[in-house]
């Protein structure tokens, strides 16, 4: 697990090159906000999140369950979820509006064309939505929880 990226991954990257192509400039990891959203639009007050599948327990064909250690796996991944929701509730108090985009959105057989993905940040960047999510599915119980 050592050798797993907290930032600077390839799905990031993806995100990275699609709204810098478009013309928006964004701020990284900023530590200051809960959470360290992984790209920070301070103009539109909004946090992106580049989400693994399988670390944040996404209910899409990238995720499963390993078979092995599932006690441990299945409380990682609740405690992982558990800090996604704190965060999405600390930034909607702060004023800031949150978007997920998750890796399955960027890769697999349900992916998302990668304009299909530029258009829906734009919308969302533009638009009045306090949270939001881009993938495969959406399938996402914290955002229910939260809001």
């Amino acid at each position: 697990m050592s050798r797993i990226r907290a930032k600077n991954t390839a799905p990031e990257w993806t995100v990275r090159r699609l709204l810098h192509s478009r013309g928006f400039r964004y701020q990284l990891h900023r530590s200051d906000l809960p959470g360290k959203p992984d790209l920070v639009l301070p103009r539109f007050r909004a946090a992106i999140f580049v989400h693994g599948c399988f670390w944040h327990g996404h209910a899409c064909t990238l995720f499963r369950m390993p078979t092995t250690r599932t006690e441990f796996w299945s409380e990682k991944i609740a405690a992982n979820r558990q800090r996604d929701a704190n965060a999405i509730s600390l930034l909607d108090e702060l004023g800031w509006r949150s978007l997920w985009i998750w890796e399955c959105a960027l890769k697999g057989r349900g992916r998302l064309v990668e304009s299909e993905v530029a258009e829906k940040v734009k919308a969302f960047l533009y638009g009045d939505a306090v949270l939001d999510e881009i993938g495969e599915c959406r399938a996402f119980p914290i955002a229910e929880e939260v809001l």
